[in-house]
């Protein structure tokens, strides 16, 4: 049986080894046809206590670690945590892109009399 991952943002990261992860679904309105965002929080074990609150994260489901906590939080995350705060895991600040120029605008006669 395959272990169930959820992802979420950490809320608080207070205790030792422990992080507290809120997870987001959303589901319709049974009667109304309206979509509701229905959230949960899980105690999530982060050994080496290297997320912090609002590092997006992945956590997995494992065996009872202690009375609240049954998930793991995942070693590789993915891009999820890497974009906090614009630095990279260098210590340097990520590039920031340029905007594309738009090469259609320029005018139309080009070393004719501006007239």
């Amino acid at each position: 049986m395959s272990k169930r991952v959820l992802q979420g943002v950490v809320v608080s990261d207070a205790c030792d080894k422990t992080v507290i992860v809120r997870v987001e679904r959303r589901v319709m309105h049974p009667v109304y046809k309206k979509f509701i965002t229905h959230s949960k929080k899980y105690a999530a074990h982060d050994e080496h206590n290297k997320f912090h609150a609002g590092d997006t994260v992945q956590i997995e489901e494992s065996r009872p670690i202690s009375k609240r906590k049954h998930w793991v939080v995942l070693e590789n995350p993915g891009e999820a945590s890497a974009g906090r705060g614009g630095e990279r895991s260098d210590g340097e600040a990520a590039p920031i892109a340029e905007a594309p120029v738009d090469r259609t605008a320029e005018p139309a006669e080009r070393g004719g009399d501006a007239a």
